[in-house]
């Protein structure tokens, strides 16, 4: 049969009209998807733009973090040595001093002095203020430059007993950012050789003294157990005394020359150091400080050590 010629041009126009609007439909969607890549190429160039802004200022806070932590490094180092340059030189003579002080940080707590109060008297005095840092220092050097200079008024410095009252009411624990301190203070007369001596909270020194067999036997001078300076106002503490003979040893110590942890787990005592000081053949602080390293197995012990070495 044969198609007219008007039905044959009518399904070409039809056909023709079908392709156009699937070809515009095509051109819509192709221009919807180019805006969408060029919204999305801003995108991506302002994330990148952003992020370099971000880098950027990472890298320069960095820079001033750094110079900020080389700052206080420094700073304390600084402080450090100012509280290693305040204490005594080494004596040889009258009794002979030397001592070994290594903080278990940049700044600790522990400090002490020693010099003549006249030219009988002989002032001994090692202090531990409570916790780390710059605070416990500052403490710290606070109360040693009143003992050096013997700045508490109305005050008798050969007396301990009184000493320790009156820094009791001089450094009270609430106006002090709640840190107290413990300490041992000792006063030797040469005239009579008597050694008069209070603690307060302090472990106690320990002595050396070779007996008539020759061999060396330990004691102790003080107690720990008595109150720490700064708790409580108008505390009186107690004094005793002990007669020095030529020869003797003492050892005025922190509670980081003992309170170590060996590899055991278990935990020195006062009494286990000084059994050890009697083996020490030279100086003994230096010699207790290398013996709990191999104790513990550390190469730094967890709290200051500090050990003065008197002879008599």
């Amino acid at each position: 049969m044969t198609v007219p010629t008007s039905s044959v041009a009518k399904g070409m126009a039809e056909d023709a009209g079908a392709l156009q609007n699937e070809r515009d439909q095509l051109k819509a969607e192709l221009d919807a998807l180019k805006a969408e890549h060029a919204d999305l190429q801003l995108l991506y160039e302002a994330t990148i733009e952003h992020g370099e802004a971000v880098e950027d200022q990472l890298a320069e806070n960095n820079i001033l973090l750094q110079q900020t932590q080389e700052r206080l490094e420094a700073e304390l180092k600084d402080a450090g040595s100012y509280v290693m340059s305040i204490l005594p030189a080494p004596r040889a003579q009258g009794p002979r001093a030397d001592w070994l002080l290594v903080p278990s940080t940049e700044l600790g707590g522990d400090s002490f002095g020693y010099h003549d109060l006249d030219s009988d008297h002989f002032a001994i005095y090692l202090i531990d203020v409570c916790g780390h840092g710059v605070g416990a220092a500052l403490l710290s050097v606070s109360i040693i430059n009143v003992l050096r200079s013997c700045a508490l008024p109305d005050t008798d410095f050969s007396n301990p007993s009184e000493v320790l009252f009156k820094l009791n009411n001089a450094f009270p624990m609430e106006r002090q950012n709640n840190m107290f301190f413990t300490i041992w203070y000792g006063v030797y007369k040469r005239s009579t050789g008597m050694l008069a001596y209070a603690s307060g909270g302090h472990p106690a020194a320990v002595l050396l003294r070779k007996g008539e067999d020759g061999n060396v036997q330990t004691s102790f001078i003080g107690s720990d157990e008595g109150m720490v300076i700064g708790a409580i106002g108008d505390m009186v503490f107690e004094q005793d005394e002990v007669r020095m003979q030529s020869g003797d040893r003492l050892l005025v110590l922190s509670d980081g020359t003992y309170e170590v942890e060996g590899v055991d787990s278990a935990v020195l005592t006062l009494e286990g150091l000084a059994e050890e000081a009697r083996a020490a053949s030279g100086p003994v602080a230096g010699h207790i400080y290398d013996w709990l390293k191999r104790l513990s197995g550390q190469a730094e012990l967890p709290d200051d050590y500090t050990m003065i070495e008197l002879a008599f």
